[in-house]
């Protein structure tokens, strides 16, 4: 069971005083971040790719790439990389320079994004938003599979015989498709035998336990050994050292991110009754003290299949210090207990399977 950490490596205005925090001091908070989570133990850190003001990250692998030499074993990956509306060879060449830098320990997690702004600002018609997915992947795993490819698709120009450098110290190169529940995201990894990350933000986590079995049906279905398929959760969450004051302290900042892209996107007003909801044990925000978020991700293991959780942390903008604390935190208490737990548990359920 694998424990990590995800970043929007946002910037948006701080809800008690008002200050917004510069782009170039949020990318060196983030280094940091992500310094400490290899520290602590932490298995994986995600950045994503947004292409907003009040995000700072616009290039995960340039990110990603700061932290490496300053890193010894966390794996580095996007989270996701908007590939719809990015050249593939680009994507490649900048997580296989990334893999070299850290020395075989980049991914790259492919998904479609939420937020459009990346379509007119490198040329691409919304329209197209489905076929281009489709055509970027494709194209992507040729180039991890060879060399020099030879390609021709509707949207990019041919390729024809031409080597594409640098080549990653993994071979493969990890690839994970990024969903946000589609059904149809979970058939295509299935079928191309890629890992899966969730992102598991609302409403109850056991939910996704179809979205799961179907995932694992289509992998079957095209011959793939379902011992070695991967899920992932990302949910948004914060660690502290009790309960009651983590909820106090994630409370208002997670309101005013909720309730500003809420307003875009037509949600209902997020208030405090919907955040105690929300991280109640059957709730999908893992909010509390290392025991509350530990047991509710020893749950998700148990009952909807998940190999590995990234905690997204923070939502909006908080005190980086707090940043710190609760990455701390998830790292030198919550994961030890979970891999604790959920190793002993696979034992269990080996076990029952030999009987």
């Amino acid at each position: 069971m694998e424990i990590g950490i995800t970043s929007f490596v946002e910037t948006k205005s701080d809800v008690h005083s008002g200050n917004v925090i510069s782009h170039a001091q949020r990318l060196r908070e983030v280094v940091e971040e992500i310094i400490l989570a290899d520290q602590v133990g932490l298995d994986v850190f995600g950045v994503g790719e947004h292409h907003r003001v009040d995000y700072a990250a616009s290039s995960p692998a340039m990110v990603l790439s700061a932290a490496a030499p300053q890193t010894k074993k966390i794996r580095l990956t996007s989270a996701v990389t908007v590939l719809s509306s990015t050249d593939p060879v680009r994507v490649f060449q900048d997580f296989s320079t990334l893999d070299g830098i850290s020395n075989g320990r980049a991914e790259i997690m492919a998904g479609r994004g939420s937020f459009i702004e990346s379509f007119p600002l490198f040329g691409y018609n919304l329209k197209d938003y489905d076929e281009l997915f489709e055509e970027h992947l494709a194209l992507l795993l040729k180039i991890r599979e060879s060399e020099k490819v030879t390609w021709e698709g509707v949207h990019r120009p041919a390729i024809n015989d031409l080597g594409i450098y640098p080549r990653p110290v993994q071979n493969p190169l990890p690839v994970w498709i990024g969903s946000g529940g589609n059904q149809e995201s979970a058939v295509r990894a299935g079928l191309l035998g890629l890992p899966l990350m969730l992102a598991i933000i609302g409403g109850s986590p056991m939910q996704f336990s179809p979205l799961v079995q179907l995932y694992k049906k289509a992998a079957a279905h095209a011959g793939h050994d379902l011992s070695k398929l991967q899920v992932g959760s990302h949910s948004i969450g914060f660690v502290g050292e009790n309960t009651e004051r983590a909820a106090d302290i994630f409370f208002p900042s997670t309101q005013a991110g909720m309730n500003k892209l809420g307003k875009e996107r037509g949600w209902a007003y997020y208030d405090r009754s919907s955040f105690d909801a929300a991280r109640s044990f059957e709730g999908a925000l893992y909010v509390g003290d290392p025991d509350t978020v530990a047991n509710k991700i020893i749950h998700l293991r148990k009952h909807v299949g998940i190999t590995r959780f990234m905690l997204y942390v923070p939502l909006s903008t908080m005190p980086h210090e707090q940043v710190m604390r609760a990455i701390e935190l998830l790292g030198t208490e919550v994961a030890p207990r979970v891999r604790k737990e959920v190793a002993k548990w696979e034992e269990e359920q080996e076990s029952h399977s030999l009987l």
